[in-house]
């Protein structure tokens, strides 16, 4: 489903991607961890044809990018640190327009479908400028899965959710899995991360540096494993 080989992308003398290799298989749910300026955010644009890398093959439910990058597209939903939505348009609203972008037949059907995914039909009138963090994030959720990609990716969704809406999205995100998507999740928490992806792998220094079985490894286990990743991969550059 998405299968990259010696990616790099460079901004100026600065390498942030060094020939990073990855492969994500069908219907997988993909836990991508590591320290800030590892390389996540960028590497995710990349997979979402935003930005265009300077090296290497990438293959997104076998299209190929660049060439390939408006079929690419539509096969898959983002969700990045900006929500990307119209405040000032209700949450319907704002998935007709997107809808509507993607050409989606019966787009006010399927709007009501995304909104009871991701429990907000009851304020689907509301401006979205009402809504809370945890609200504008399960609308941005609806709106990368409007013209139901095959491939999710999803930049430190949990970036100032509290307790409660932090679990409301553990919730979405297992609904999304067991739906077959293919997910792909940057984070910080290792511990939601081993709960939620059945595999985790450790970005360090623009390469992927080891994976694991999300549920292979005790809490205690899963930190001394990160941090020997994040050694090996210092050893390497």
């Amino acid at each position: 489903m998405i299968r990259a080989q010696g990616l790099r992308k460079c901004f100026g003398y600065k390498t942030v991607l060094q020939d990073l290799d990855l492969e994500v298989h069908r219907g997988e749910f993909l836990a991508l961890v590591g320290p800030n300026g590892s390389g996540k955010t960028t590497l995710l644009r990349v997979l979402a044809s935003l930005s265009r890398a300077d090296a290497g093959h990438l293959e997104i439910s076998s299209w190929k990018i660049p060439e390939q990058a408006e079929q690419a597209r539509r096969q898959v939903g983002l969700v990045s640190h900006q929500p990307l939505l119209y405040r000032d348009l209700t949450a319907e609203e704002n998935l007709w327009f997107f809808s509507r972008l993607y050409r989606v037949d019966d787009y006010r059907r399927r709007s009501l479908q995304v909104l009871e995914d991701v429990g907000l039909e009851d304020r689907k009138d509301d401006l979205v400028r009402t809504y809370s963090r945890g609200m504008m994030q399960r609308l941005s959720i609806a709106r990368a899965v409007i013209h139901d990609p095959d491939v999710l990716l999803f930049d430190e969704p949990y970036t100032g959710l509290d307790q409660d809406a932090g679990g409301q999205l553990d919730s979405i995100l297992r609904k999304f899995s067991s739906k077959g998507r293919t997910i792909l999740m940057t984070s910080h928490d290792l511990a939601r991360a081993a709960d939620l992806a059945e595999r985790i792998a450790v970005l360090s220094r623009g390469r992927i540096a080891a994976s694991t079985a999300g549920n292979d490894l005790s809490a205690e286990r899963l930190v001394e494993f990160y941090r020997a990743a994040l050694q090996r991969g210092a050893g390497q550059v």
